[in-house]
Formats: structure tokens, C-alpha cells, sequence
């Protein structure tokens, strides 16, 4: 647990550039109906320094303005009641008019039982304003601070695009006092505290305020959507990732993408710029074998999801959590209108009870819908193995990359011998007559461009990894062109008539980005 606790102008201080924040609060409304309460309100003033429990405004972030809205716990436990509820949901619609991204930082003990039911129920038309600002495409970001507790952790302080907690922050829904006084013995040491639902996938991270400066500070650039660098990604480097290489064996391609010195993910987000590494699924479920961040390819702002092969093996599959977050990153894509970058270097999908009664198949399922039917451009890289149901998931995109010695199939090779010729020594003879290899995909029509490894990325990681980010760059720049309506379009036909003998006739492609 923090020794102190962060003030709201304290916060403001450290979050903001100097002298920049401008408030917003006016007169408020007059809500105590007694003597005592309205003693009790005196008395929170003179000791916090503030005239109610919540402070908004707008300032400057690194330059950039934003709105903000401040909890101070010295008035009275930070409780919120309809005097300061009237004040969040006034700033958070002014945000919204105005356009600006909202920064917001509760500490609070909850609902002001002062003021009873009819407090409680502010955290609805809270909750509704801040669904109405990010349903405008306009950024949510949270810093939850030493208490969040109670009706405000249950509204607008678990509804940011990304959420980041203060140190040892205790945080949860019913405070420890509460639960021992109705169920007589403690609340479990170190269930609710920032660590803890950091490694439960309930909030992204874990930091000090300086730090979850620099971090605002990056999500709100990519945020943002503005390109960082010219418009026209160079097509000389987008033909140069294209140029065709002798195709290689199925199984050598199978064998080159189990290689554990192969570059995954990680190699490509080295490679971006203003990234910020988000976790989990925000409801309390984390995968480690996927990867979920904010980045910027070439310059171009995204949303990056994929499987992470460090940190897979036959004991550690992508699970349903993984297939939970892999929605998150569709819905922060389509709430924030940023590209979607998805990347496949899977060994397979979870075969488990666990998998099966936690709706793994379901996921999957949700998975390529949420992906056909996107109102943002995707891109899905296939970088490696493209194992069963758990590649597929992350597979359907308005263009599709695959690395030469990338594969995709129903099952893996061996899995697939062991159906047909019941044993696992066909692996090779499957493999190539399953026709999983990049060059055959580009042939079907469900790969649209290879990038060619050297012979193997392996043998070249850093140039390889360079390669696949101006690929992805490239398309970027393409999709940029293209209507939400023209994209939904295009993706339609395109997966309408894979497999069928004219599949290509008249199926739109990206136009060529504007020069200039």
C-alpha cells in the first residue's frame, strides 16, 4: 500500500504541463437537506482545500489539450453524490463537444451514503456520458489512484480504452470494512490491489504518475490517428517486400517456422514507435501466449494484436482469454477508428476441459465476425505457424501478409497424417498436398502479398523484422483510402467467393495512396 495519498491538484500538477490547467467547475448544486450534512460539507472544504470531491478542466499534455477530471479523496473519501456526479457528467459532455480526449483519475470510497440511493444511481448517467464520448470516437484514459472503491470502480473508473493504476492502490468493489462488518472475518489479503488485477487482466499496468504521463502521452498520439510521417509510404519499399522468391517446400516451411530462434511479435513492435503494451481482456482474464499494444508503424498509428511465440509451448496455448483480448483490440479499433494489425504465429488453440467449458470454440466464432464485419481497415500478417482454429481467428482482413516460410492449416501437419493415414509419418505428404504454404495461399487467394525471407528470417532477424513493418506500413497507407463502407464491401466479396473458380473477377482491391 502507498504510504500517502496523490491530491487532485497534486495529480494535476504532476500530469499536466506547468500552468496550463484551466478549470472548469462553476457554482455547484445545493443538495444537502440537513443541518447536518451541510456542516459536514463545511468541514470537507476546509480540509481538502476544494469545494467538492471532484475537479475537471482541460490542460496541456505534452502540448497536446485534453479534458481531465480529478478525484480528491480529502473530501470526504472522494464519495460521490449528485452535486459532484452533475460535475463529471458536465465535463465529460463538454470533452465530447469539444472533441477532446479525456483523461480521468478516481480515488474514491464510493457512492456518498449521505445522500443515499439517489447517489447511487449517478453512476448510470455517468457511465452513459462516458459510453457517449467514446462511442464519438474520442479517447478514455484512466489512472485509478489509492482508494478506488465501490460504484465508482463499477462505472467510469473500469470503462477507459486503457487503465493504469498507482502503486499498491487498493481497488475493488466492496471496501475490506464493509465485507468484514457483514461477513464477519477479513477480506482476502492482496486480492484488491492495482498488482494483483495488473496480473488478472483487469488493468493494463501498474505505475507512477510520471510515468503514466509518458504513457498518456503516447496512447493519445496513436489515439490521435495522424500520421507521423508522409502519407505516401514509399510503394518502392512496398514492391521491393514483395518481390517473388522461389517458393519453398511445405515442410521446410514448417520446419523454418518452429525454428525458437525465429522473430515474433515482439521483433516487429521493436521496430514501431510510441509503443504502449496493454494486458488482458479488462474483465478479469490474461493470456500470455498474445500480445496487445498501441503502436505506430512507419509512423502509422494502430492497434497491434497477435500471438507472442516466446511465450508458447505444448503445455501454454492460447486460451479463450486470449481470444477475449483479441476483441478487446477489435473494439478499441473500431471505438478509436485506428487501423487493426493482427498477427498469426500460433501452435494451436487450447485442447483442454478448461478450453472447452470456457468457450473456446464460441470465441472463435466471435472472432471472425467481429472481424468481417469491422468498420476499420485490418491487416493480418501471417508471420510463422498458422495452427487450427486459433490462426483462423485472427485471419480474415482487408489484406493479408505472409512471410515465405508462413503456413495455415486445419491442423498441424502431423495431426492431420495422424487423421488420414492414422500414424505421423504423411506429415510432409499432408502438408504439401493441404496446400499451407505462402505460395499456395497467394495462389488461393487468401494471402495477398509474401514477404520474402533470405533464405530464413531466422538466419536474419533485424532485416527481416524491417521488411515486415514497411509491408504492413504500406498496406496501412493503401487502406487509408478506403471508406468504412468500402472496406465492409470489399471484405464481403472477398471471403464470399474464396474457393469458387472466378473468386477474383471484380473484387475491389486498395487503391494506390495518394502521392503528396
Amino acid at each position: 500500500m502507498t504510504s500517502s495519498r496523490i491530491g487532485s491538484r497534486q495529480l494535476l500538477e504532476a500530469l499536466l504541463d506547468p500552468g496550463s490547467f484551466v478549470s472548469w467547475d462553476s457554482a455547484l448544486l445545493d443538495v444537502a437537506r440537513t443541518g447536518g450534512y451541510r456542516s459536514a460539507l463545511a468541514r470537507a472544504r476546509a480540509a481538502a482545500g476544494t469545494d467538492e470531491s471532484v475537479l475537471t478542466g482541460e490542460g496541456l499534455l505534452r502540448g497536446r489539450r485534453i479534458a481531465v477530471i480529478a478525484c480528491e479523496f480529502g473530501f470526504l473519501a472522494g464519495s460521490v453524490g449528485v452535486a459532484a456526479a452533475e460535475r463529471i457528467v458536465t465535463a465529460v459532455e463538454r470533452a465530447t463537444a469539444l472533441g477532446l480526449p479525456l483523461v480521468a483519475s478516481p480515488t474514491s470510497g464510493g457512492t456518498r451514503m449521505q445522500e443515499g440511493t439517489l447517489a447511487f444511481v449517478q453512476m448510470v448517467k455517468i457511465a452513459g456520458a462516458v459510453a457517449a464520448h467514446k462511442t464519438a470516437g474520442h479517447p478514455y484514459v484512466v489512472y485509478l489512484r489509492n482508494p478506488t472503491m465501490g460504484g465508482v470502480f463499477a462505472s467510469w473508473g473500469s470503462l477507459g480504452h486503457i487503465t493504469f493504476a498507482e502503486p499498491g492502490a487498493l481497488i475493488g468493489f466492496l471496501g475490506p470494512r464493509v465485507y468484514e462488518a457483514l461477513y464477519g472475518h477479513p477480506f482476502p489479503d492482496g486480492v484488491q490491489t492495482a498488482e494483483n488485477l495488473y496480473r488478472n487482466g483487469v488493468i493494463d499496468g501498474v505505475v507512477e504518475v510520471p510515468v503514466f504521463r509518458r504513457i498518456a502521452h503516447r496512447a493519445l498520439s496513436v489515439f490521435s490517428g495522424q500520421v507521423r510521417s508522409p502519407g505516401d509510404t514509399k510503394l518502392a519499399v512496398a514492391e521491393e517486400v514483395g518481390a517473388a522468391e522461389p517458393p519453398a517446400e511445405a515442410w521446410d516451411s514448417v520446419l523454418a517456422s518452429r525454428r525458437p530462434d525465429r522473430p515474433g511479435l515482439r521483433d516487429l513492435l521493436r521496430r514501431a514507435t510510441q509503443r504502449v503494451p496493454l494486458s488482458g481482456t479488462g474483465q478479469g482474464e490474461t493470456d500470455r501466449t498474445v500480445v496487445l499494444a498501441l503502436a505506430r508503424f512507419h509512423g502509422r498509428p494502430c492497434v497491434v494484436f497477435g500471438h507472442d511465440r516466446a511465450h508458447q509451448d505444448p503445455e501454454h496455448t492460447m486460451g479463450p482469454a486470449a481470444l477475449r483480448e483479441a476483441r478487446r483490440s477489435m473494439q478499441l479499433a473500431a471505438e478509436l477508428r485506428l487501423p487493426l494489425v493482427l498477427v498469426i504465429d500460433t501452435i494451436g488453440a487450447a485442447l483442454s476441459q478448461e478450453a472447452e467449458e470456457r468457450g473456446l470454440a464460441p470465441e472463435i466464432a466471435r472472432c471472425l465476425a467481429d472481424l468481417v464485419t469491422l468498420d476499420t481497415p485490418t491487416v493480418s500478417v501471417l508471420l510463422g505457424q498458422g495452427t487450427g482454429g486459433g490462426a483462423l481467428a485472427l485471419l480474415p482482413a482487408d489484406r493479408v501478409l505472409a512471410a515465405t516460410h508462413g503456413w495455415l492449416a486445419p491442423l498441424p501437419p502431423e495431426g492431420a497424417s495422424a487423421i488420414v493415414h492414422r500414424d505421423t509419418a504423411h506429415a510432409a505428404e499432408l502438408a504439401a498436398a493441404q496446400r499451407i504454404r505462402s505460395a499456395d495461399l497467394l495462389a488461393d487467394g487468401i494471402v495477398d502479398r509474401i514477404v520474402p525471407e533470405f533464405p530464413d528470417a531466422a538466419d536474419e532477424p533485424v532485416d527481416f523484422a524491417r521488411r515486415t513493418v514497411s509491408a504492413i506500413a504500406a498496406e496501412l497507407a493503401r487502406l487509408s483510402a478506403w471508406s468504412p463502407a468500402e472496406l465492409r464491401a470489399s471484405r464481403k466479396r472477398r471471403y464470399r467467393r474464396l474457393g469458387v473458380p472466378d473468386r477474383n473477377d471484380g473484387i475491389d482491391r486498395p487503391p494506390e495512396p495518394h502521392a503528396g
